[in-house]
């Protein structure tokens, strides 16, 4: 591709702002805008003079790709509307199974009506480690597979905590205890009227947390205790009686936003060379997540 490819985006947490840094670095990408809410636009607009900052998209030249950093619970309702305006989409969606299942259908839907591209979970989980967990089950068919995170700062899980009527600020971690198993600590800071019983009623009912150990605490300040470092321990073993036993392990610590972040930027070049409609990253040929062409990029593999 000759022709750089126009990158918006949309959201200025943790996340949208490593998107920003990733986008400048990509030597095929340049920065369309930043699309944030009304009532936020002037506190971007000091920080990045040269950079259109928009409440709505459509305010900007329009953009060939759009990522979404924003709470898994708003990626549906946005991915459709720029979707129908004809931009590509990669969103961080966090909600595995069902969930995903059925926004993958929705875009695709409409991707294919409107002739765009989503590709959605693109983070590392769901994201780049199902691809790493789908291939080791392609090279050990009979075989059980361990997923195990942290510890470290879960950002959707943070987010969803800070949603909950009485909380000012929150901080979820998770911790790891083995063979897939989880649980999670929630740091809650609260407003001068929370109610700290009912905001853990409130956490621990929710879809995020419901199914996993989790304990809520009450601290004075949730940013004296953030840090963004996370990681994974993915373990994949025979189950067999053969006695030719396999076991593979992957591993990675890592600065949970910024990964998600340029996972996404790759992502987003990837919509470039899709068929119209939506994908998951173990659907995207991994090929396509790098710059550069086929041929250039096949002649590097040793």
């Amino acid at each position: 591709m000759n022709k750089k490819i126009r990158v918006a985006v949309t959201g200025y947490g943790n996340i949208g702002k490593y998107a920003i840094d990733a986008v400048k670095k990509s030597p095929d990408m340049e920065l369309a805008g930043i699309v944030r809410r009304k009532s936020a636009v002037n506190d971007v607009l000091n920080m990045h003079t040269n950079i259109p900052i928009v409440s709505d998209i459509c305010e900007l030249e329009k953009p060939d790709v759009a990522l979404l950093c924003c709470p898994s619970r708003l990626i549906s309702e946005i991915a459709e509307q720029y979707l129908k305006l004809g931009i590509n989409t990669v969103d961080s969606f966090d909600i595995h199974g069902e969930p995903l299942w059925n926004l993958r259908k929705q875009l695709d839907e409409t991707g294919k009506k409107y002739n765009s591209v989503a590709i959605i979970s693109a983070g590392w989980d769901p994201g780049s480690d199902s691809v790493i967990r789908f291939l080791l089950e392609s090279m050990e068919p009979n075989g059980i597979t361990y997923t195990n995170f942290g510890p470290g700062m879960s950002m959707g899980h943070t987010v969803v905590a800070k949603s909950k009527k009485g909380v000012r600020n929150a901080l979820s971690i998770t911790i790891p205890e083995g063979k897939s198993v989880h649980s999670r600590l929630i740091y809650v800071e609260l407003e001068p009227d929370g109610d700290f019983y009912a905001v853990e009623k409130d956490i621990k009912s929710d879809d995020y947390f419901v199914k996993d150990n989790t304990t809520v605490k009450q601290v004075d300040d949730v940013n004296a205790l953030i840090n963004t470092q996370h990681g994974v321990l993915i373990e994949r073993k025979t189950i067999s009686d053969s006695l030719q036993h396999q076991f593979f392990e992957f591993r990675m610590k890592i600065n949970n936003p910024e990964l998600t972040a340029q996972i996404m930027v790759s992502c987003g070049r990837a919509t470039m060379r899709q068929k119209y409609g939506a994908y998951t990253m173990p659907e995207i040929p991994v090929i396509d997540l790098l710059p550069g062409d086929r041929e250039m990029l096949i002649k590097k593999m040793v």
